[in-house]
Protein backbone atom coordinates (compact mmCIF):
# COMPACT_ATOMS: atom_id res chain seq x y z
CA UNK A 1 0.00 0.00 0.00
CA UNK A 2 2.85 2.42 0.79
CA UNK A 3 4.41 1.81 -2.63
CA UNK A 4 1.04 2.39 -4.28
CA UNK A 5 0.47 5.63 -2.36
CA UNK A 6 3.95 6.82 -3.36
CA UNK A 7 3.07 6.15 -7.00
CA UNK A 8 -0.13 8.18 -6.66
CA UNK A 9 1.81 11.05 -5.08
CA UNK A 10 4.25 10.97 -8.00
CA UNK A 11 1.38 10.91 -10.49
CA UNK A 12 -0.25 13.86 -8.75
CA UNK A 13 3.01 15.79 -8.81
CA UNK A 14 3.44 15.21 -12.55
CA UNK A 15 -0.19 16.09 -13.23
CA UNK A 16 0.21 19.35 -11.34
CA UNK A 17 3.30 20.31 -13.30
CA UNK A 18 1.64 19.44 -16.62
CA UNK A 19 -1.44 21.46 -15.74
CA UNK A 20 0.68 24.46 -14.77
CA UNK A 21 2.95 24.19 -17.81
CA UNK A 22 0.36 23.81 -20.55
CA UNK A 23 -2.80 25.25 -19.00
CA UNK A 24 -4.67 21.96 -19.48
CA UNK A 25 -6.25 19.77 -16.87
CA UNK A 26 -4.27 16.88 -15.47
CA UNK A 27 -6.91 14.39 -16.58
CA UNK A 28 -5.10 13.72 -19.87
CA UNK A 29 -2.21 12.38 -17.80
CA UNK A 30 -4.10 11.01 -14.80
CA UNK A 31 -6.57 8.75 -16.63
CA UNK A 32 -4.05 6.77 -18.73
CA UNK A 33 -1.58 6.34 -15.85
CA UNK A 34 -4.34 5.24 -13.49
CA UNK A 35 -5.49 2.67 -16.04
CA UNK A 36 -1.97 1.20 -16.19
CA UNK A 37 -1.61 1.35 -12.40
CA UNK A 38 -4.95 -0.33 -11.74
CA UNK A 39 -4.01 -3.08 -14.21
CA UNK A 40 -0.81 -3.74 -12.22
CA UNK A 41 -2.83 -3.83 -8.99
CA UNK A 42 -4.98 -6.58 -10.44
CA UNK A 43 -8.22 -4.59 -10.37
CA UNK A 44 -10.86 -6.29 -12.57
CA UNK A 45 -10.88 -5.09 -16.18
CA UNK A 46 -14.65 -4.57 -15.98
CA UNK A 47 -14.25 -1.58 -13.64
CA UNK A 48 -10.67 -0.30 -13.78
CA UNK A 49 -11.16 2.15 -16.68
CA UNK A 50 -14.36 3.52 -15.14
CA UNK A 51 -12.47 3.92 -11.84
CA UNK A 52 -9.68 5.84 -13.59
CA UNK A 53 -12.16 8.26 -15.19
CA UNK A 54 -14.16 8.73 -11.98
CA UNK A 55 -11.07 9.26 -9.81
CA UNK A 56 -9.68 11.80 -12.28
CA UNK A 57 -12.94 13.78 -12.17
CA UNK A 58 -12.92 13.70 -8.36
CA UNK A 59 -9.42 15.17 -8.24
CA UNK A 60 -10.47 17.98 -10.58
CA UNK A 61 -13.16 19.03 -8.07
CA UNK A 62 -10.40 19.99 -5.63
CA UNK A 63 -7.75 21.31 -8.00
CA UNK A 64 -10.17 23.49 -9.98
CA UNK A 65 -11.23 25.50 -6.93
CA UNK A 66 -7.87 27.22 -6.47
CA UNK A 67 -7.61 27.80 -10.21
CA UNK A 68 -11.04 29.48 -10.30
CA UNK A 69 -10.14 31.68 -7.33
CA UNK A 70 -6.96 32.88 -9.02
CA UNK A 71 -8.66 33.65 -12.34
CA UNK A 72 -11.54 35.41 -10.58
CA UNK A 73 -9.15 37.62 -8.64
CA UNK A 74 -7.73 38.76 -11.97
CA UNK A 75 -11.25 39.47 -13.25
CA UNK A 76 -10.79 37.12 -16.20
CA UNK A 77 -13.79 34.79 -15.76
CA UNK A 78 -16.73 35.69 -18.02
CA UNK A 79 -19.47 34.70 -15.58
CA UNK A 80 -22.24 35.72 -18.01
CA UNK A 81 -20.90 33.03 -20.36
CA UNK A 82 -20.29 30.53 -17.59
CA UNK A 83 -23.91 30.45 -16.41
CA UNK A 84 -25.53 29.09 -19.60
CA UNK A 85 -22.46 26.92 -20.24
CA UNK A 86 -22.74 25.54 -16.70
CA UNK A 87 -26.39 24.54 -17.11
CA UNK A 88 -25.54 22.55 -20.23
CA UNK A 89 -22.44 21.10 -18.59
CA UNK A 90 -24.35 19.73 -15.60
CA UNK A 91 -26.84 17.93 -17.83
CA UNK A 92 -24.14 16.76 -20.22
CA UNK A 93 -21.94 15.41 -17.42
CA UNK A 94 -24.76 13.22 -16.07
CA UNK A 95 -25.40 11.90 -19.58
CA UNK A 96 -21.66 11.37 -20.13
CA UNK A 97 -21.20 9.24 -17.01
CA UNK A 98 -24.26 7.19 -17.88
CA UNK A 99 -22.83 6.71 -21.37
CA UNK A 100 -19.43 5.65 -20.00
CA UNK A 101 -20.78 3.06 -17.57
CA UNK A 102 -22.70 1.40 -20.40
CA UNK A 103 -19.47 0.87 -22.34
CA UNK A 104 -17.33 -2.22 -21.68
CA UNK A 105 -13.88 -1.38 -20.31
CA UNK A 106 -12.01 -2.10 -23.58
CA UNK A 107 -14.43 0.04 -25.60
CA UNK A 108 -14.05 2.92 -23.13
CA UNK A 109 -10.26 2.60 -23.34
CA UNK A 110 -10.46 2.65 -27.15
CA UNK A 111 -12.59 5.81 -27.01
CA UNK A 112 -10.12 7.48 -24.64
CA UNK A 113 -7.26 6.45 -26.93
CA UNK A 114 -8.86 8.07 -29.96
CA UNK A 115 -9.56 11.27 -28.02
CA UNK A 116 -5.99 11.42 -26.68
CA UNK A 117 -4.67 10.89 -30.22
CA UNK A 118 -6.68 13.88 -31.46
CA UNK A 119 -5.33 16.04 -28.62
CA UNK A 120 -1.76 14.88 -29.34
CA UNK A 121 -2.06 15.92 -32.99
CA UNK A 122 -3.57 19.25 -32.00
CA UNK A 123 -0.73 19.97 -29.55
CA UNK A 124 2.03 18.81 -31.90
CA UNK A 125 0.78 20.95 -34.79
CA UNK A 126 -0.48 23.78 -32.56
CA UNK A 127 -3.84 23.77 -34.34
CA UNK A 128 -6.21 26.54 -33.29
CA UNK A 129 -9.66 27.46 -34.60
CA UNK A 130 -10.14 30.74 -36.42
CA UNK A 131 -12.28 33.32 -34.67
CA UNK A 132 -15.96 33.29 -35.54
CA UNK A 133 -17.90 36.30 -36.71
CA UNK A 134 -20.20 36.74 -33.69
CA UNK A 135 -20.58 36.18 -29.98
CA UNK A 136 -22.52 33.08 -28.88
CA UNK A 137 -26.16 33.18 -27.79
CA UNK A 138 -27.30 31.68 -24.49
CA UNK A 139 -28.98 28.83 -26.32
CA UNK A 140 -25.78 28.02 -28.20
CA UNK A 141 -23.74 28.22 -24.99
CA UNK A 142 -26.11 25.79 -23.28
CA UNK A 143 -25.89 23.34 -26.17
CA UNK A 144 -22.09 23.66 -26.32
CA UNK A 145 -21.92 23.11 -22.55
CA UNK A 146 -23.96 19.94 -22.94
CA UNK A 147 -21.53 18.54 -25.49
CA UNK A 148 -18.50 19.58 -23.48
CA UNK A 149 -19.90 18.10 -20.27
CA UNK A 150 -20.85 14.86 -22.00
CA UNK A 151 -17.42 14.29 -23.58
CA UNK A 152 -15.47 15.43 -20.51
CA UNK A 153 -17.34 13.05 -18.21
CA UNK A 154 -16.60 10.14 -20.55
CA UNK A 155 -12.87 10.91 -20.79
CA UNK A 156 -12.32 12.08 -17.18
CA UNK A 157 -11.10 15.57 -18.02
CA UNK A 158 -11.99 19.07 -16.86
CA UNK A 159 -12.99 20.14 -20.35
CA UNK A 160 -10.26 22.69 -21.02
CA UNK A 161 -9.16 20.97 -24.23
CA UNK A 162 -12.71 21.48 -25.54
CA UNK A 163 -13.91 24.67 -23.85
CA UNK A 164 -10.91 26.87 -24.66
CA UNK A 165 -10.98 26.22 -28.44
CA UNK A 166 -14.75 26.71 -28.50
CA UNK A 167 -14.63 30.05 -26.66
CA UNK A 168 -11.70 31.22 -28.78
CA UNK A 169 -13.70 30.39 -31.89
CA UNK A 170 -16.55 32.49 -30.52
CA UNK A 171 -14.33 35.57 -30.28
CA UNK A 172 -13.47 35.37 -26.57
CA UNK A 173 -9.92 36.49 -25.79
CA UNK A 174 -7.50 33.72 -24.83
CA UNK A 175 -7.01 34.82 -21.17
CA UNK A 176 -10.79 35.01 -20.68
CA UNK A 177 -11.33 31.71 -22.51
CA UNK A 178 -8.81 29.95 -20.26
CA UNK A 179 -10.28 31.51 -17.13
CA UNK A 180 -13.88 30.72 -18.06
CA UNK A 181 -12.85 27.20 -19.03
CA UNK A 182 -11.28 26.76 -15.58
CA UNK A 183 -14.60 27.77 -14.00
CA UNK A 184 -16.42 25.25 -16.21
CA UNK A 185 -14.17 22.49 -14.93
CA UNK A 186 -15.81 22.56 -11.49
CA UNK A 187 -19.40 21.65 -12.52
CA UNK A 188 -18.03 19.03 -14.92
CA UNK A 189 -16.01 17.42 -12.13
CA UNK A 190 -18.64 17.79 -9.42
CA UNK A 191 -21.48 16.29 -11.40
CA UNK A 192 -19.28 13.70 -13.06
CA UNK A 193 -17.75 12.51 -9.79
CA UNK A 194 -21.06 12.48 -7.93
CA UNK A 195 -22.76 10.49 -10.68
CA UNK A 196 -19.86 8.01 -10.72
CA UNK A 197 -20.18 7.56 -6.97
CA UNK A 198 -23.89 6.85 -7.27
CA UNK A 199 -23.71 4.53 -10.28
CA UNK A 200 -20.75 2.59 -8.92
CA UNK A 201 -22.13 2.17 -5.40
CA UNK A 202 -22.18 -1.49 -4.37
CA UNK A 203 -20.44 -2.85 -7.48
CA UNK A 204 -18.95 -6.17 -6.30
CA UNK A 205 -15.89 -5.82 -8.57
CA UNK A 206 -14.68 -2.65 -6.85
CA UNK A 207 -11.70 -2.94 -4.47
CA UNK A 208 -11.62 -1.76 -0.86
CA UNK A 209 -11.41 2.00 -0.26
CA UNK A 210 -13.66 2.76 -3.21
CA UNK A 211 -16.44 5.32 -3.04
CA UNK A 212 -18.52 4.20 -5.97
CA UNK A 213 -16.08 4.25 -8.89
CA UNK A 214 -13.80 6.77 -7.13
CA UNK A 215 -10.71 5.07 -5.66
CA UNK A 216 -9.88 7.04 -2.51
CA UNK A 217 -6.13 6.22 -2.13
CA UNK A 218 -5.47 7.48 -5.67
CA UNK A 219 -7.71 10.50 -5.12
CA UNK A 220 -5.90 11.55 -1.93
CA UNK A 221 -2.38 11.06 -3.30
CA UNK A 222 -3.06 12.94 -6.53
CA UNK A 223 -4.85 15.86 -4.85
CA UNK A 224 -2.14 16.41 -2.23
CA UNK A 225 0.75 16.30 -4.69
CA UNK A 226 -0.82 18.19 -7.59
CA UNK A 227 -1.86 21.10 -5.39
CA UNK A 228 1.79 21.56 -4.44
CA UNK A 229 3.30 21.24 -7.92
CA UNK A 230 0.80 23.16 -10.10
CA UNK A 231 2.38 26.52 -9.10
CA UNK A 232 5.79 25.07 -10.00
CA UNK A 233 4.53 24.20 -13.46
CA UNK A 234 3.06 27.67 -13.88
CA UNK A 235 6.42 29.25 -13.03
CA UNK A 236 8.30 26.92 -15.37
CA UNK A 237 5.92 27.89 -18.17
CA UNK A 238 7.52 31.34 -18.20
CA UNK A 239 11.07 29.98 -18.33
CA UNK A 240 11.01 26.94 -20.61
CA UNK A 241 10.41 26.74 -24.39
CA UNK A 242 6.67 26.07 -24.62
CA UNK A 243 6.64 24.90 -28.23
CA UNK A 244 9.28 22.23 -27.65
CA UNK A 245 7.68 21.07 -24.39
CA UNK A 246 4.30 20.74 -26.08
CA UNK A 247 5.81 18.52 -28.77
CA UNK A 248 7.40 16.30 -26.12
CA UNK A 249 4.11 15.99 -24.23
CA UNK A 250 2.29 15.38 -27.51
CA UNK A 251 4.70 12.50 -28.20
CA UNK A 252 3.87 11.04 -24.79
CA UNK A 253 0.15 11.34 -25.53
CA UNK A 254 0.69 9.71 -28.92
CA UNK A 255 2.35 6.69 -27.29
CA UNK A 256 -0.46 6.45 -24.72
CA UNK A 257 -3.16 6.72 -27.39
CA UNK A 258 -1.59 4.01 -29.55
CA UNK A 259 -1.29 1.74 -26.51
CA UNK A 260 -5.01 2.13 -25.85
CA UNK A 261 -6.08 1.89 -29.48
CA UNK A 262 -3.89 -1.00 -30.60
CA UNK A 263 -4.23 -2.84 -27.30
CA UNK A 264 -8.00 -2.92 -27.63
CA UNK A 265 -8.21 -3.62 -31.36
CA UNK A 266 -5.93 -6.67 -31.28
Amino acid sequence: MLTTLALYLLLGALAGVVAGLFGIGGGLLIVPVLVFTFELQGIPAAVLTHMAVATSLATIVITSISSIRTHHQHGAVRWELFRPLGVGILLGAVLGVNTAVQLPGPVLQLSIGIFVLVVAVQMALNLKPSAGDSLPSKLELGAAGGGIGWASAIFGIGGGTLTVPYLSWRRISMPQAVATSAACGLPIALMGAATNVGLGWGDPDLPEWSLGYVYLPAFMGIVVASSLTAPVGARLAHRLPQARLKRVFALFLLVVSLRFILGNLW
